[in-house]
């Protein structure tokens, strides 16, 4: 019963209303009291104006998105190429993409769960000294040992 939508809503004149007829869209929604048996109508405001969100004038965010799924999308593809052609190119391609891909994925967790403007500069200088570490360390790794595609093989072989 509560995904039921007003018929007003969808049948205002064409097809448009149904997306955006004002920024605030209604949906009913039935409960029922805990005393009585009778049904009554509450009504459930979705806000769907572009002016509630956080930097919707710029694509700052929509293409930071567009990245990390981009980089999701090339660690998929290096898995493969990793086993096939485990060459220098793949090896660094890989340290760049796992760093990248850790370092967004941990600052997410960083801005869900660290509160306070000097607690969150800390966490982020450690998370760039962490991603930073990480990329020297796998670069490292790379140049002067036999790789992370050749090192993953020996730890299949053994």
């Amino acid at each position: 019963m509560a995904a039921i939508v007003r018929i007003s809503s969808v049948c205002h004149r064409g097809v448009k209303p149904l997306f955006y007829r004002s920024s605030v869209l209604a949906r009913p929604l039935v409960a029922r009291e805990k005393d009585e048996d009778q049904s009554y109508l509450l009504a459930a405001r979705i806000h769907a104006s572009a002016a509630l969100f956080a930097g919707s004038g710029s694509k700052a965010a929509s293409l930071h998105w567009t990245g990390e799924r981009v980089v999701s999308i090339l660690l998929l593809a290096l898995g493969p190429a990793a086993y096939l052609y485990p060459v220098p190119l793949v090896d660094y391609s890989l340290a760049a993409a796992l760093t990248l891909h850790g370092h967004w994925g941990l600052g997410q967790v960083l801005t869900d769960y660290v509160h306070g403007e000097t607690k969150e500069k800390m966490a982020s200088a450690g998370l760039f000294l962490l991603s930073t570490v990480t990329f020297a360390g796998l670069c490292y790794f790379n140049y002067n040992d036999v790789g992370i595609c050749k090192a993953v093989a020996l730890l299949w072989n053994k």
